[in-house]
């Protein structure tokens, strides 16, 4: 069963979000700072979150997100790409990912991690993967003096910086391997991604949506059992919607 959807606008309201802690610019470092927090310049003040993950099943990234939807001006921090090495995953940023936050009037950072360190437990896959905090700080001064929506600044980071985001996550993971002797994924998978982006939103939706759609295949026919529904499990094939 399949499960087709058109997303035509949201509304909500905050009821159970939480309260935010306050970090000082000249003290904010992406990587030791909470999961939601406000980041204060003077008289500016914007509710950051951050993701781990590029893969939106994985440590709860909304809950972040949510957490930041009551303040005005929001930002979600999202790696393009994280590579755990070639014994462990690799996941990319999709479409719907970007779509859903510029719905949300979230501004999106397109980040890449710049430090690893090996992980004991296996021969090729590393942990404790750092952002590359002055990127992310650099960016977080380009939106204040961003007047446009989310959803420009958003289709403007990957149809103007993608390519350059794209090499600093490339060069970025060389450096790593070279330092924690631990060996990558192929880079020919990064590559592929991003011609897909450079072909257009179009391109880029539809190649995002496959993986989707071979991701929940898979989950499918997984058997899983503290998740029995004793009932047919339903494939969210797509899910459009006429913001773009």
């Amino acid at each position: 069963m399949e499960i087709n959807s058109k997303i035509t606008g949201l509304k909500y309201r905050i009821c159970l979000s939480e309260k935010l802690k306050t970090i000082e610019s000249n003290n904010f470092d992406i990587n030791t700072c909470p999961s939601s927090c406000i980041y204060s310049d003077n008289r500016l003040n914007f509710a950051i979150s951050k993701w781990v993950s590029p893969k939106r099943t994985r440590s709860y990234p909304y809950e972040r997100v949510y957490n930041t939807l009551g303040n005005g001006k929001k930002i979600t921090v999202i790696p393009v790409v994280k590579d755990e090495g070639f014994d462990g995953d690799r996941d990319f940023i999709q479409w719907d990912t970007v779509s859903m936050m510029s719905l949300l009037d979230v501004y999106v950072i397109l980040a890449f991690y710049n430090k690893a360190e090996k992980n004991e437990n296996y021969d090729n896959k590393i942990t404790n993967q750092q952002f590359n905090n002055q990127y992310i700080l650099n960016k977080i001064q380009e939106i204040s003096a961003y007047h446009s929506s989310a959803l420009h600044w958003n289709l403007q980071e990957l149809k103007d910086n993608f390519s350059d985001i794209i090499n600093k996550v490339k060069n970025s993971y060389r450096k790593i391997s070279e330092q924690t002797k631990v060996k990558m994924h192929s880079e020919k998978g990064i590559d592929d991604f991003a011609v897909k982006i450079s072909e257009g939103v179009e391109e880029f939706t539809k190649f995002s949506r496959q993986k989707a759609k071979d991701a929940q295949s898979r989950e499918v026919v997984t058997i899983q059992p503290k998740e029995v529904l004793g009932a047919t499990i339903p494939i969210f094939s797509e899910s459009y919607n006429n913001t773009f």
